[in-house]
């Protein structure tokens, strides 16, 4: 790929019957407020901070917990802890460039998408509510699986939300993590890459079909016969 990725690809159109996008990394980009979440819990449980924030992106807290302090793997602790993250460090989130932009031009053409997550129903709602983006009909949310990404059932049960179970090779997934991008290819979508959290080689060797720096690369261009089409500028070129 060379010393420096090569986001030149020459603007494309593609066209989709539904969108389901990851949250953090994806729509936002709460990282500041998850370290400082992981540092607390890490003092709470004796283990070192640094030791869960090598594996935590795009993991599931409750996975983690499993692993590291099992007494506190349950959805009691994991939602009241993860609900509080909104609240305690509410200035310490950014929207992902052209997150906004992209969901306003969906949600107004009433177009079928939904958030799947690792995170908890509390983080997700509170986080949405702080920086007022719209909240979806449909949430896949940890709760709503056994297993995390990149297991595929969380976006066969997005694909089934929309409706568009049957489609699936026709849905775009939009994900930052190699897991989510792993788990929207196994569930049979497109997926569209970000280089948000990880670096281009990680997302590249996830294999998503697309790779973009963010959403600014991302416009709807029309609504028509039960798609959306959008323009894709300034992807990555990869073999």
């Amino acid at each position: 790929m060379g010393s420096q990725p090569d986001y030149s690809l020459p603007t494309q159109e593609i066209s989709f019957s539904g969108f389901l996008f990851d949250m953090d990394g994806t729509i936002i980009d709460s990282t500041p407020a998850v370290v400082k979440h992981w540092h607390t819990v890490g003092e709470e449980i004796g283990v070192a901070p640094e030791v869960i924030l090598e594996t935590s992106h795009g993991r599931r807290s409750i996975d983690i917990l499993r692993i590291l302090a099992p007494e506190k793997a349950n959805w009691e602790y994991v939602t009241k802890m993860e609900g509080e993250l909104p609240k305690l460090y509410a200035d310490d989130v950014v929207e992902i460039p052209g997150a906004r932009s992209l969901l306003e031009s969906i949600i107004s053409y009433s177009f079928p998408w939904a958030i799947v997550t690792s995170g908890t129903q509390p983080l997700v709602r509170g986080w949405l509510k702080r920086l007022s983006l719209g909240t979806p009909e449909h949430l896949v949310s940890a709760e709503s699986v056994e297993n995390g990404k990149p297991d595929p059932t969380c976006y066969r049960i997005g694909l089934e939300k929309l409706g568009l179970q049957d489609k699936a090779g026709e849905v775009l997934v939009l994900e930052d993590s190699p897991a989510g991008i792993k788990a929207g290819k196994a569930a049979g979508c497109k997926v569209l890459g970000l280089v948000t959290s990880h670096t281009v080689e990680q997302v590249v060797a996830a294999e998503p079909d697309w790779v973009v720096k963010d959403l600014e690369s991302v416009r709807v261009v029309r609504q028509e016969d039960g798609k959306m089409t959008l323009e894709l500028s300034n992807a990555l070129r990869f073999d």
